[in-house]
């Protein structure tokens, strides 16, 4: 798994009817882009440092080299 600044983290619920939490990558540990991650979650608001399952998977929201991208 790899994300870059602003990617989303979604994170599907282990069980049947449950709730999936997404949120945004707002900081990476690793250059390479590989976990774990800081993530601000839409549900909270709240920042934590996440070390993504296999329950999880990374949407890129942006284009190569298009506005928000950060290196």
């Amino acid at each position: 798994m790899r994300a870059q600044l602003g990617d989303q983290i979604v994170v599907e619920s282990g069980t049947t009817g449950g709730a999936r939490r997404d949120g945004e990558i707002v900081g990476l540990h690793h250059a390479d882009g590989t976990p774990p991650y800081d993530v601000r979650w839409s549900d909270t608001g709240r920042v934590t440092v996440v070390f993504p399952g296999p329950d999880a998977h990374i949407r890129h929201l942006h284009h190569e080299g298009g506005p928000g991208r950060r290196a």
